[in-house]
């Protein structure tokens, strides 16, 4: 996390439960942390394209949900990370619990006949949402966020080796690559948390188009999206099977 005596900017004094590791207002006055905020375009773009060429297919709905929530957690990161405020947190944190949920439904009816709906799963995650939601605009503690989203990427990750694994091993290049981007992604997330000091130090020492290479929370940002990406195309790869493993 960032040390305290951050700079203000135009949204005024840091209100969020949470300060990342890039300097605040340093490259605009407009933009409490450029680098992590404009990171977020990955999310934002690619998945749209996305979602209008999944309804030109006839794909079905849950893909574009897909696409849409990605784009969502995309769009409420940047408001988080050009204000640091509260609210704008919550925009962000909030719709990574409500987009996990849809990639763990499309996951687990990944094998089902077109068009039916499994309303037990679905009235399953919409209450672990709610649940979620309502505890932590209670507490307000971001590490139970970060254990709930924990659980469900775990969830799918399980899911997706299970896949790769016993039903679709022709699959494993684009499962694997998508959980190893992903990965690498919270490889960095940490190494931001953790190093914080040492790469603001390192930044003040370098040319600011080095120091831009440690902006680990925004590579975070391209990571994951990118490997939620790669998760929805995986996803949409995968078609029923019959008893006998063919595909009808």
């Amino acid at each position: 996390m960032a040390p305290a005596g951050d700079r203000e900017g135009y949204w005024g004094p840091t209100t969020s439960t949470l300060d990342w590791c890039e300097e605040n207002y340093a490259v605009t006055w407009y933009i409490a942390e450029f680098w992590n905020t404009v990171s977020n375009l990955i999310m934002i773009l690619p998945p749209i394209f996305g979602a209008m060429q999944s309804v030109r297919s006839g794909l079905e709905k849950r893909y574009i949900a897909s696409y849409l929530a990605l784009t969502v957690v995309g769009m409420g990161s940047w408001c988080f990370h050009m204000t640091l405020k509260y609210e704008m947190q919550l925009l962000d944190e909030l719709p990574m619990i409500y987009s996990c949920c849809i990639f763990v439904y499309c996951m687990f009816e990944c094998f089902k006949m077109k068009k039916s709906v499994n309303y037990h799963l679905l009235f399953t995650l919409v209450l672990f949402s709610l649940i979620v939601t309502m505890v932590y605009l209670k507490v307000k503690e971001p590490i139970f966020h970060q254990v709930m989203y924990g659980m469900l990427v775990f969830t799918l990750v399980v899911r997706s080796i299970y896949i790769v694994t016993w039903v679709y091993p022709w699959l494993r290049g684009l499962g694997y690559t998508s959980l190893g981007v992903f990965l690498l992604g919270f490889l960095f997330w940490n190494i931001d948390n953790i190093f914080c000091d040492s790469l603001r130090n390192f930044r003040k020492k370098v040319p600011p188009v080095i120091g831009v290479t440690t902006q680990f929370h925004a590579w975070w940002h391209i990571l994951t999206g990118l490997g939620s990406y790669l998760h929805i195309l995986f996803s949409k790869e995968i078609k029923p099977v019959d008893s006998k493993g063919n595909q009808p």
